[in-house]
């Protein structure tokens, strides 16, 4: 059986779909499947070895530009192989092209609808290529977003598809109508299409199953999972902080308001101004976009106007040994986020590293903490509540310790990336058989 891995490229950024989607298709390989990853729209950009193949179909030059300029389909097949370079693509990436979702209403529904013009043209230079190269037995999208290829691949290749949810709620409710809305009701009758769907938690599962209206029953779930070398080994436990060394919160996500790094800044000012409290510092990681720079700049101001501008640090995007070191610097892991979290791939990283994490009560976050004792909840938007639950794990260094220690160890008996593989080649024997 011979699956392909759909996998979008985000444009440049590291993308937690894009890491956790590498990392499974390289474990597929390890135990012997059959298994290659094609990079959609943009090259991947991971921190492990990439195993896609150097082929990047439905280029993002070709789609955007047909979708901007229909008659450009007709364009000489030379010409769109050129605007198919990764090199070009990566290029691309840089400039000036938006993918923030306010703007991406009409090509989102274009792309759902992949089957018909103006990305027809698209859609049969990608399904000709895998007929001709590749010939899956099934096919895993990374995303539903996605699915607009969907239809054509079942019709033509007689293969069968899978999709990963990962977010796609979120994402769609930013559109301005009425493309939300019709955005949704495609994904809804493409979605019901599927021979299956995966969702990486019960929370996931439960809330897509509503989105799609799809019967719960017809949502698999296999819990994310990490490569977990270079993390240390199983039930290792964490030097602890010296007491005269500052306390350090570590963020690690894509910096923009979304993931709630101002919520953070309001609540090391208040630490900051806790007679009792040691010192504080916090330390932050990830991609940040151009337009997100502003964002980040306010952040710092604010902090120099509450005088604390040296106890904050942006580090930067780090590559996998940096964000490994990184995070087993850290007391404490908090990415605040302002929208419900679908995966929260970044707070497996840091339980990996056996940091215990504080994190809104909502989302994935709640059944992860319950089913790891990885760390403490906070009410959603709450700053004094979150600067209270640092606070206390700070000040308690046993109960960190105590927390960090079994999430390490929850990662390796849950999240391995072995069990993930082991679980999706179930699901492929089932509808493949």
């Amino acid at each position: 059986m011979r699956v392909v891995h759909l996998v979008a490229g985000a444009g440049g950024m590291f993308c937690g779909s894009c890491l956790y989607g590498n990392a499974l298709v390289a474990a597929l390989q390890r135990a012997g499947a059959d298994a290659i990853l094609v990079p959609l729209y943009t090259p991947l950009r991971t921190d492990e070895q990439d195993v896609g193949l150097p082929h990047v179909a439905l280029g993002g030059l070709n789609v955007y530009l047909q979708h901007r300029w229909p008659a450009l389909a007709a364009l000489p097949q030379w010409i769109k192989r050129l605007l198919d370079s990764p090199a070009l693509l990566r290029l691309a990436s840089r400039l000036a092209v938006s993918n923030r979702p306010q703007e991406l209403g009409r090509l989102t529904v274009a792309t759902l609808q992949a089957d018909q013009p103006p990305l027809r043209a698209e859609l049969d230079r990608l399904i000709d290529w895998l007929a001709a190269e590749l010939r899956p037995d099934v096919v895993h999208l990374n995303n539903a977003l996605l699915v607009g290829v969907a239809r054509e691949i079942r019709r033509r290749l007689e293969a069968a598809v899978v999709c990963t949810l990962s977010g796609e709620d979120v994402f769609l409710e930013k559109l301005e109508q009425p493309f939300a809305s019709q955005a949704q009701q495609l994904l809804r009758e493409r979605c019901a299409e599927l021979d299956a769907l995966v969702a990486p938690n019960r929370y996931y599962a439960a809330a897509m199953a509503e989105y799609l209206d799809v019967r719960p029953e017809k949502i698999d779930i296999v819990p994310l999972g990490l490569s977990l070398e270079g993390y240390g080994e199983p039930g290792q436990q964490r030097q602890l902080r010296q007491p005269e060394h500052p306390a350090v919160i570590g963020f690690l996500a894509r910096i923009c308001p979304d993931k709630g790094l101002h919520l953070l800044a309001e609540a090391l000012n208040i630490l900051c101004n806790l007679p009792t409290m040691p010192p504080v510092v916090v330390r932050a990681a990830g991609y940040l976009h151009p337009a997100d720079r502003p964002y980040l700049g306010n952040i710092q101001h604010q902090l120099a106007q509450w005088k604390i501008a040296d106890r904050f640090q942006y580090v930067g995007e780090l590559d996998r040994r940096g964000k490994i070191a990184f995070l087993q610097s850290l007391d404490v892991l908090c990415v605040p986020t302002l929208y419900r979290e679908s995966k929260g791939l970044y707070v497996l990283e840091g339980w990996a590293a056996g940091v215990p994490a504080v994190l809104p009560a909502h989302g994935a976050f709640p059944e992860m903490v319950a089913e790891t004792g990885g760390g403490m909840l906070f009410p959603p938007g709450d700053v004094y509540a979150l600067a209270d639950s640092l606070k206390q794990m700070i000040l308690n260094r046993n109960y960190a310790a105590d927390c960090g220690l079994r999430a390490h160890r929850a990662v390796r008996q849950k999240y391995d990336i072995a069990l993930a593989a082991s679980r999706v080649l179930e699901i492929y024997k089932r509808i493949k058989p």
